[in-house]
């Protein structure tokens, strides 16, 4: 990097949004790690980061409510004066299959606010200062084909918050070139549980039958393909869907339930 740079991860006490942080502290960003609330994961975390010599602090926060992110916001321009990065890795899923009638209220609100919602209000939060600063980068996280808006039989609340998700990406981009920030959605695979925190090394060692590049993903992968969209040069990188797939196709035709 030319210059020091500052990125708020939200969601970054496991899974993705923590192996992205170690990713980018490893390459000199100094870090705001925000999680719903402080435990012994993200200060573990906030530890391991800052063995690279960078800073970073954590800014507890659920990032669905407004004016939380707002404050995590102002947390993070008062401990370093700029916010240059805002990586959104929240998103709730629900891994049971259901049909749409089968979601309760509260499922459909906490799948809409926490993919949807939540991306735009931390957008929202930080777009003054990135546009201030006339430097910027935005990255949201969807599904493989997320961009084709296609039917996702079992999946129907969650696919619809990505999916709008990715209209406002899309949108956003162009909004923002003027100001030299860039918006861009990650769409990873199938990678779950621990393969979230797993290097690539690590998941080269195993064996994914389904996937046609014959291992699973892990988060390094994702970690590897934000820090290119993070670069200075990729500024002519925006409003773009860059899958993380190793070329599976994670979305069925059919219903997969088991009927009644």
């Amino acid at each position: 990097m030319s210059e020091e740079r500052v990125a708020l991860i939200a969601g970054s006490s496991s899974g993705l949004g923590s192996m992205i942080a170690r990713t980018l502290a490893a390459a000199g960003w100094h870090l705001c790690l925000n999680s719903r609330r402080e435990g012994d994961k993200i200060s573990k975390l906030r530890a391991e980061c800052e063995a690279y010599g960078v800073r970073a602090f954590i800014s507890a926060g659920d990032v669905k409510n407004r004016t939380e992110i707002e404050r995590v916001v102002e947390e993070t321009m008062a401990r370093f004066g700029r916010v240059d990065a805002l990586i959104h890795t929240v998103g709730p899923f629900i891994r049971e299959r259901k049909w749409f009638v089968e979601h309760s209220p509260e499922e459909i609100e906490d799948l809409i606010g926490g993919n949807l919602l939540s991306a735009m209000w931390s957008t929202r939060a930080v777009l003054p200062h990135m546009r201030q600063a006339g430097w910027g980068r935005i990255i949201l996280f969807g599904f493989g084909r997320a961009m084709e808006a296609p039917a996702w039989p079992d999946r129907s609340v969650y696919a619809a918050a990505k999916t709008g998700l990715v209209s406002f990406t899309k949108s956003l981009a162009v909004e923002e070139a003027p100001f030299g920030i860039t918006v861009n959605m990650i769409c990873p695979g199938d990678i779950v549980g621990e393969k979230k925190e797993m290097t690539i090394i690590e998941a080269a060692a195993l064996t994914d039958k389904e996937t046609p590049r014959g291992r699973p993903g892990s988060g390094e992968d994702v970690a590897k393909a934000v820090q290119f969209l993070l670069q200075e040069s990729s500024d002519f990188v925006t409003g773009n869907m860059i899958q993380v797939t190793g070329g599976l196709d994670v979305i069925h035709p059919v219903s997969k339930r088991n009927q009644p």
